[in-house]
């Protein structure tokens, strides 16, 4: 990129923008008030308490491509088990997180 000072007519484009933009009180507003993005709402990821039989079923999908990624080695196969068995953790986790609070 060249350090050089833009050409006569790229120079007024630019100015002509910067006007315009100057002009636009809403934008003005905006920025003047701009925050910081908040964090992802993470509350209903903690908040998941998946039915025993989703968790049941996912399991069985899992456990259903290991099989089939130990037979075949097949590319697709590996990664639907890599996709699925976290899900499946995280559901089996949720669930006895939830039945060991209610049984204490």
């Amino acid at each position: 990129m060249s350090t050089s000072r833009l050409p006569e007519h790229e120079q007024k484009i630019l100015d002509e923008i910067e006007r315009a933009l100057n002009r636009d009180r809403r934008l003005a507003r905006r920025l003047r008030t701009v925050r910081p993005r908040r964090r992802p709402d993470l509350s209903r990821v903690a908040g998941y308490a998946p039915h025993p039989m989703t968790v049941v079923v996912l399991l069985a999908v899992a456990l259903g491509l290991l099989a089939a990624g130990i037979v075949t080695s097949r590319v697709g196969v590996v990664w639907a088990f890599a996709a699925v068995w976290p899900v499946a953790l995280f559901a089996g986790f949720r669930l006895l997180c939830r039945r060991s609070s209610r049984a204490g």
